[in-house]
């Protein structure tokens, strides 16, 4: 596990981001997109899992242009709140910019094989955007905020993605919801997963948000979505 430096599509700037690496030749790269807390504890968690499983995961500091290197608890409300502000100043077009660096830096390293790509909260929609904006194999959401105003990118979208709905998420409502199932059940390469009485940041790796059951569901499914498309 270390941190790596990748260079702007503009060669303009340069971003670290945290990388872990299987232990044997990897089966393929996995890009992780971090919530609006930063590149935490439990987004380089989520990479060292992702790592154990054979793939070579990155997570990118999407937020290096307002404050590089922050790492937020979202179960302390100074910090939540941080995070939210952050959102607000963050320029998601730059952001996938970035997210197309990683994911070349990322393909380089896995000698020119498959890159997928995870994210959570801002991460979830930024990983559906990165479905209809870049050549990624293969993308999943975790409660992405906003989907159902992308809806007119979903052309754009030609290989797999999974999202995974929590039914109560209190940042995406159930109109919102409804929205993203009329918009993406009759699409070819997209699949959604409902999550009754789940919320917001039930996947997440540590704190109050988590949800076990519902988790090891969901992860149990990324699994395997990424084992049939990154092979």
């Amino acid at each position: 596990m270390t941190t790596i430096t990748i260079d702007t599509l503009d060669h303009d700037g340069r971003f670290d981001a945290y990388v872990a690496e299987p232990a044997g030749t990897p089966t393929a790269a996995i890009v992780v997109i971090q919530e609006v807390f930063g590149v935490n504890a439990g987004i380089r968690s989520k990479c060292d899992a992702l790592a154990a499983n054979g793939y070579l995961a990155i997570a990118p500091d999407l937020f290096w242009r307002l404050e590089p290197g922050i790492e937020l608890d979202p179960d302390v409300p100074e910090q939540m709140q941080r995070g939210l502000d952050l959102f607000g100043k963050f320029d998601q077009d730059l952001g996938i910019a970035d997210i197309e660096a990683t994911i070349r830096a990322a393909r380089a390293k896995v000698g020119g094989g498959k890159v997928g790509a995870v994210g959570y909260c801002l991460g979830g929609r930024l990983a559906f955007m990165t479905a209809a904006r870049t050549d990624i194999d293969a993308s999943v959401g975790y409660y992405g905020v906003g989907i159902d105003g992308l809806l007119g990118e979903k052309h754009a979208i030609a290989r797999p993605v999974l999202l995974h709905v929590p039914v109560e998420d209190h940042f995406v409502d159930k109109p919102a919801q409804a929205r993203m199932h009329e918009g993406l059940d009759d699409h070819p390469r997209v699949t959604l997963y409902d999550y009754p009485g789940e919320d917001h940041g039930f996947a997440t790796e540590f704190g109050d948000r988590r949800s076990p059951a519902a988790a090891d569901l969901a992860d149990g499914r990324t699994a395997a979505f990424f084992a049939e498309h990154l092979k």
